[in-house]
């Protein structure tokens, strides 16, 4: 970064009524938001990679904001992405765990033997939410989104939640024919053999972008250019794999390349060359939205958020990346798991090369776009969030810390374990819902979530689960019930098969991924870059 500042979170941010943008000449921004899917906070070489390759939006973030503190509003998919589009918390929106995961009796099937039962959740995004895009339209913005969904089925579609165009969006949460052509995606046409998926959805917001300058040059849009990658199943090119093995064989390769945290083998190494060409796949595609800013001459003119909808993920699914020194990853209670890139830019309203370390959450992004847009804000619909644009702009001393909100009350694939969590200042605190204990840390003495402190500040424990139960109350939140069925005899010896066979499998991917000789399936092993 060329300059860093340290900003306190202040909200309530003047807004420039709506009929003054026609008064004095000022235009209304036009709104981009790129959310990748499962990007870890340090899986781009701007916030602290030396193995993944990500020039485009390094370019964003040179030119912009870096939040250092922010934050998924879940450690899984769905509940982050409806925080979002709704500025409202998963305990009170009602989408809890990925859409699809079973809850309740349904998740003795999962044959987990775990203690509790989670609750059920909702399977769709309520239509009595005003979402951000039907806000966004409301002030006369033209709605575009491509890429995931994951919201609901057919009763909740983007079209149904505000958007004018969507392609690409749809109930699955996952590329369902990998990432080349053919997709095997209702809301998206083959293109030709090989083509990328995350490139093929740049182009069309690039192409939605320059259409839309050409014909409504008077009339700003909101674009959400919302990858599948760098979900599972992570795929690459031959020449991209093999770059960036050779790239990990030069900065050395550990022998060890997992170890057990608790319940899962946790990726130590940020090495996977699959992994980091599906990176600088999603990357390249930014670049091409990001020329077409430029080409079509809004560039400045255009809000720019960057961010991750969870945690990357170091355990379960592909064990695709590290997120260290944090600890966990995608699906689980510690940083590593809600703890997200955060890249915000709107030249000139926001000075190049920004950092903050303010705690930021995803709920603040629908606030925050319409303080910047001069639209009016709607408290009862992002009561979760604040808008940021002060936290940016103003260096004042903090007069109230600000106090972020988890609640998870699911098991996670990935390892995670029903809880809720408290942040307040530097404090953290998790409570585990199967048995009733806390965890507290201090994430400045403790990044990494090593050592917990209750022992030594018992009153801060009281304080800060005193805070969490009256949220938790407020919000109605929804708990998990102790399986009537429960055995731990059972529960243990899955865990101990499920650990070894894991440790043992993921160790022999990982080998065989870095050697020189690796072929993998060949249904995208010959595909096209661009």
């Amino acid at each position: 970064m060329n300059s860093k500042a340290v900003f306190s979170i202040l909200s309530g941010a003047a807004l420039l009524p709506l009929s003054l943008y026609g008064v004095t000449g000022k235009k209304q921004p036009n709104v981009l938001i790129i959310l990748a899917d499962d990007l870890g906070w340090k899986d781009l070489h701007c916030t602290g990679s030396d193995y993944y390759e990500t020039p485009n939006i390094d370019g964003i973030a040179a030119k912009g904001a870096v939040f250092t503190n922010a934050y998924a509003a879940c450690q899984v998919s769905s509940p982050s992405r409806a925080s979002i589009l709704t500025g409202k918390t998963p305990a009170r929106h009602g989408i809890t765990t990925w859409i699809g995961e079973a809850s309740g009796e349904e998740w003795r099937k999962m044959n987990r033997h775990t203690k509790m039962l989670p609750p059920d959740y909702n399977w769709r995004l309520s239509a009595d939410e005003l979402t951000l895009p039907e806000k966004l339209k409301e002030a006369n913005y033209t709605t575009f989104m491509a890429g995931k969904w994951h919201l609901g089925d057919e009763q909740s579609t983007p079209e149904i939640h505000g958007f004018d165009i969507n392609i690409g969006g749809w109930d699955s949460g996952s590329p369902h024919g990998g990432y080349f052509s053919p997709y095997d995606n209702p809301k998206l046409t083959d293109g030709p053999a090989g083509e990328n998926l995350s490139m093929r959805l740049a182009k069309e917001t690039s192409d939605f972008i320059k259409n839309h300058t050409e014909t409504e040059r008077e009339k700003p849009f909101f674009a959400y250019l919302s990858f599948y990658a760098v979900h599972s199943p992570i795929q690459t090119t031959k020449e991209r794999w093999s770059y960036f093995r050779d790239k990990a064989e030069k900065n050395g390769i550990s022998a060890e390349g997992f170890a057990i945290d608790r319940t899962l083998p946790v990726r130590q190494h940020q090495d996977n060359p699959v992994y980091a060409g599906l990176i600088r796949q999603m990357d390249d595609a930014v670049g091409v939205v990001l020329q077409q800013l430029k080409d079509s001459g809004i560039d400045d003119n255009t809000i720019i958020i960057f961010t991750s909808d969870n945690g990357g993920v170091s355990s379960g699914d592909n064990y695709s990346t590290s997120n260290l020194p944090l600890r966990g990853g995608k699906g689980r209670q510690w940083e590593g798991g809600l703890r997200v890139p955060f890249i915000i830019r709107y030249s000139p309203e926001i000075a190049a090369g920004i950092s903050c370390d303010k705690p930021v959450i995803g709920m603040d992004i629908y606030p925050t776009i319409l303080d910047y847009a001069g639209i009016k804000s709607v408290p009862k619909q992002h009561m979760d969030g604040i808008s940021i644009r002060r936290v940016i702009e103003n260096n004042r001393p903090e007069k109230v810390e600000r106090e972020l909100y988890w609640h998870f009350p699911h098991y996670a694939n990935q390892g995670g374990e029903p809880s809720s969590v408290i942040r307040k200042g530097d404090w953290k605190l998790i409570y585990y819902h199967e048995d009733e204990r806390c965890e507290l840390y201090n994430l400045q003495l403790d990044e990494s979530e090593n050592e917990f402190l209750n022992p030594y500040y018992p009153q801060k424990v009281k304080e800060l689960k005193k805070n969490l139960f009256r949220w938790m109350k407020k919000v109605d939140a929804k708990l998990p019930v102790v399986d009537p069925l429960y055995d731990p005899r059972k529960e243990t010896a899955f865990r101990k098969q499920q650990q070894e066979q894991t440790l043992k499998r993921q160790s022999e991917i990982r080998e065989k991924q870095l050697s020189p000789d690796w072929e993998p399936n060949a249904t995208w092993w010959g595909s096209i870059i661009d």
